[in-house]
């Protein structure tokens, strides 16, 4: 059986931005709901490297985590107030990002760091397609050497809100990348939006299948380092990106892919990671997603659903109705740009 997390961003930024779930309230109510661990998103009013800047504040915010029964899945860090593709500094603003966060990582004994390519993919109207990839893998290999020396995968979230977004290109650039510590970051949400309806995409002709997911899951065989549940229903949210419907309100065909996961995405760890970024009420969301999640969880092993859950008591602050999703609000909103 696979260990189930969820992304900490969804509480904090986006429709919750102003009136955010305080961390610890998150860790007591996923501790109650049954949650193995938590993502960090490490923005907004949650905990950061800025907030948590001595080796102290950091142990006292690991105990937090790990006296509830909970650990860490991974990490996403503030990085989209970076440039990549067009970096003029031969990207050493963005390495000085990347190190301050994995550290912070490593003080919390995370070890899973998650990137993108932090710029929009209109980008390649303006740079030449293999220049820009280039700069790219030139410095996710640098990245890359650096989470080896701290014991760290570095993954990979390819979306439509980011440049590299065609299916063909998501597998050049990391067989490009090509460290052993680096792969793709599989949410079936950008899955769903890459492989089938091709939002966003630039750099060639449009590449879409009504299987997509599943293919592209089979085309990244080998290739993925980690997972991320979410349903979607095609569209775009208001930032641009991927929309992160709750578990059962969208168009994917989970089992399928999620076998397809298990057997062959030569993950090293167990993680699946529920992710419903900027998505409006996402506390009240989480419970459903994560029975929703355990369900897959026990077909994909061949066994009854169980749920550890508690009787939750957990409550916390209702978000606008209306979806206002992702990332890039994130510097707006007080931190995660992230696009799901």
């Amino acid at each position: 059986m696979h260990r189930v997390s969820i992304g900490t961003w969804a509480y904090s930024v986006g429709p919750y931005a102003d009136n955010p779930v305080p961390f610890g309230e998150v860790v007591k109510g996923l501790k109650e709901m049954g949650f193995d661990g938590l993502e960090l998103g490490a923005f907004g009013a949650h905990p950061t490297p800025d907030n948590h800047p001595t080796k102290e504040s950091r142990q006292t915010l690991r105990d937090l985590v790990e006296s509830n029964g909970l650990q860490f899945s991974g990490i996403a860090g503030d990085m989209w107030s970076e440039k990549l593709v067009n970096a003029e500094d031969g990207g050493r603003s963005y390495l000085a990002t990347v190190r301050k966060n994995m550290e912070f990582a490593r003080d919390l004994g995370i070890t899973l760091f998650r990137v993108d390519t932090v710029q929009s993919p209109e980008i390649l109207d303006t740079v030449e397609k293999g220049l820009a990839m280039d700069r790219v893998v030139q410095t996710w290999r640098k990245v890359c050497r650096m989470g080896a020396d701290l014991g760290m995968l570095v993954t990979w979230e390819f979306e439509p809100g980011f440049v590299f977004n065609r299916p063909s290109d998501i597998v050049a650039l990391v067989d490009a990348v090509g460290e052993k510590n680096f792969g793709a970051m599989f949410d079936t949400c950008h899955a769903y939006t890459c492989g089938v309806v091709g939002l966003r995409q630039t750099g060639g002709p449009k590449e879409v299948s009504a299987d997509g997911v599943l293919d592209l899951a089979k085309t990244l065989r080998g290739k993925i380092n980690a997972i991320q549940v979410i349903d979607c229903d095609g569209s775009l949210n208001d930032h641009h990106t991927s929309t992160h419907n709750p578990m059962g309100e969208g168009n994917i065909d989970f089992p399928p892919v999620m076998k397809e996961l298990a057997a062959h995405s030569g993950s090293p760890h167990d993680w699946w990671t529920i992710d419903l970024c900027f998505w409006p009420d996402a506390w009240p969301a989480t419970k459903k997603c994560k029975q929703a999640v355990d369900a897959l969880n026990a077909l994909v092993a061949g066994k009854p659903v169980a749920s550890k859950a508690k009787k939750s008591s957990a409550s916390a602050p209702k978000a606008r109705t209306k979806p206002a999703h992702p990332k890039r609000a994130a510097k707006k909103n007080g931190g995660r740009g992230k696009r799901r």
